[in-house]
């Protein structure tokens, strides 16, 4: 069995549910900066960067926490059901966020970087909104990656990355910006963000579906890798592929850096959960098991480009 088989059969879907409903429901609700439990000290975010940090320390990665000033969003109350936002203003305040890294150095090449990243925070414009497919899934599904890969020995440096993009400026920016500071050759980014989200029509069918989305010609192929890899791997996802009009989203923080090995991995696109941004966006609403084959997915193209380098 070679490692990739191994590895991707690893992957636990009871541990992906257990770890969105402990984000997504109970113990934290949400993960913003705006809305503290009560009896509680620290927002809801800073209690997610802490479960996400002790996570990664307990199996033995370098962990980082990155402090960034950020705002809120402010709700569209033109738009019904809180799905739109506008801009913060100005004099509206500003929050300490954390980019929190897990990290492990590559052995044989260790200035070339694979960056797995998700955005952590739920909908900084709507109180206490659980955000479980955006992007608590893509959340979980990062941390089961770095479960997996406890105790791997990467040719390339491993970066797991947890950032915020419900709030502005999106925190991905800093992260591009530290790749360019240490000197790291990008081998790929891949922003895992509301796995297993799909149509209402593909729900009932029982389709499982992954989305790769990309805007450079080196972004294609990393989305032509992943739909090979689908089906040599036997994954069963509907893997599509769709070129973006501009960089966009966490990865698209890398592209405008000058990196252009960046893709994003969504359950469909154009987005077409019916719960995204909604208030009905719950642990109880997201496939798991969809959810499941998308982080094979992924980890299963880390592996592939920490073997064989750059496409």
């Amino acid at each position: 069995m070679d490692t990739a088989t191994a590895c991707i059969e690893c992957v636990d879907d009871n541990l992906i549910r257990a770890r969105l409903y402990h984000i997504a429901k109970d113990p934290i609700p949400c993960r913003t900066l705006v809305y503290t439990l009560p009896g509680h000290e620290k927002c809801t975010l800073h209690e997610t960067d802490d479960f996400i940090a002790q996570s990664l320390e307990g199996w033995g990665y370098a962990v980082l926490r990155e402090p960034v000033q950020v705002q809120a969003y402010r709700r569209n109350w033109d738009v019904e059901g809180g799905a739109t936002y506008a801009a913060p203003q100005p004099a509206d305040p500003w929050y300490t966020a954390c980019n929190v890294y897990g990290m492990v150095r590559g052995s044989t090449h260790p200035q070339e970087l694979i960056v797995v990243i998700s955005h952590k925070d739920s909908q900084s414009w709507m109180v206490n909104t659980a955000g479980a497919y955006d992007n608590g899934i893509g959340t979980v599904a990062n941390l089961e990656i770095a479960r997996v890969l406890q105790g791997y020995r990467p040719k390339r440096t491993l970066w797991f990355v947890f950032c915020n993009e419900e709030h502005a400026p999106w925190t991905s920016a800093v992260t591009a910006q530290r790749v360019k500071d240490e000197g790291y050759a990008l081998v790929a980014a891949l922003n895992v963000d509301s796995l297993g989200g799909r149509s209402a029509e593909d729900q009932k069918a029982g389709i499982k579906t992954n989305a790769t989305r990309y805007v450079t010609d080196e972004g294609e192929r990393i989305a032509d890798l992943m739909a090979r890899l689908n089906e040599e791997l036997g994954i069963g996802l509907r893997q599509t592929k769709h070129r973006g009009e501009f960089p966009n989203d966490d990865d698209g923080s890398f592209i405008k850096a000058g990196m252009p090995a960046a893709v994003a991995m969504v359950g469909s696109f154009p987005y077409a959960e019916p719960n995204y941004h909604l208030a009905s966006d719950i642990a109880e609403n997201v496939d798991i098991e969809n959810a499941r084959m998308a982080t094979q997915l992924a980890l299963a193209t880390l592996l592939h480009l920490d073997e064989n380098g750059p496409l």
